[in-house]
């Protein structure tokens, strides 16, 4: 149950050594930090187009392109071929697969992405792991603290609620998941590989593996009342 394999291909990213040992996928957000004061060498591989900014703790792969405008504070990891765009910020603790998207107005902190991931545009992403070619459309939130600031916790499929010892945890994306424009997913919430969130969706919860969230609103269409000029 929550197993890491359950929603994440680990063949899609070079830092699998962090789910050793992991029984809940989201045990995996706390082994970041540690990870990078054993595994990270601060190194620039890739090409930064004009003057972005890149603190002294980043690695980035070959093939990558930090656009002018992005900010990466680190400790990070950005693999290779990556696109990282204007106005992209990357705060600390963030670990970025091969290929994966950053784009514009996107924040990341405290987070693992798998390879090809997407995440294009107005996106916040905190303490959230999303898998190989996730993506998530403009505007997409990923929310990672309780209104109440009270520990998370997910409900399990005998309908328990599972504590997770954590204040800060936003979302598990598995592989191939897609999230439309403009949802907001709850802190705690769980998507399955290769599920789909209808775009304006406010997301609470476990969304299974092939699974649509659908949200239809009904729309009225009524006369406009035109005032003489």
């Amino acid at each position: 149950m929550f197993a890491p394999q359950e929603y994440l291909d680990l063949d899609h990213t070079e830092h699998r050594v962090i789910f050793e040992n992991v029984e809940f996928v989201w045990q995996a957000l706390a082994k970041i930090s540690t990870y990078f004061q054993f595994r990270l060498k601060p190194a620039i591989h890739g090409r930064l187009v004009g003057r972005p900014f890149v603190s002294n703790s980043v690695f980035i792969g070959k093939g990558t392109v930090i656009e002018h405008g992005a900010m990466i504070k680190g400790p990070a990891w950005i693999g290779e071929g990556c696109e990282i765009r204007n106005g992209c910020y990357i705060r600390e603790n963030v670990i970025m697969g091969d290929g994966v998207v950053a784009g514009n107005s996107s924040e990341f902190k405290n987070c693992l992405i798998f390879d090809e991931a997407q995440i294009p545009h107005f996106n916040y992403v905190g303490d959230s792991i999303l898998g190989h070619k996730a993506h998530l459309g403009a505007g997409v939130v990923l929310s990672n603290v309780k209104l109440d600031k009270s520990e998370i916790c997910v409900t399990g499929p005998d309908g328990k609620m599972l504590a997770t010892g954590l204040r800060k945890f936003g979302a598990i994306v598995g592989d191939l998941a897609e999230v439309g424009c403009n949802s907001v997913i709850s802190p705690g919430s769980l998507l399955g590989k290769n599920s789909i969130v209808y775009p304006g969706t406010p997301w609470r919860g476990v969304l299974g593996a092939n699974q649509i969230a659908k949200t239809r609103h009904p729309i009225e269409i009524v006369p406009r009342r035109v005032r003489p000029t």
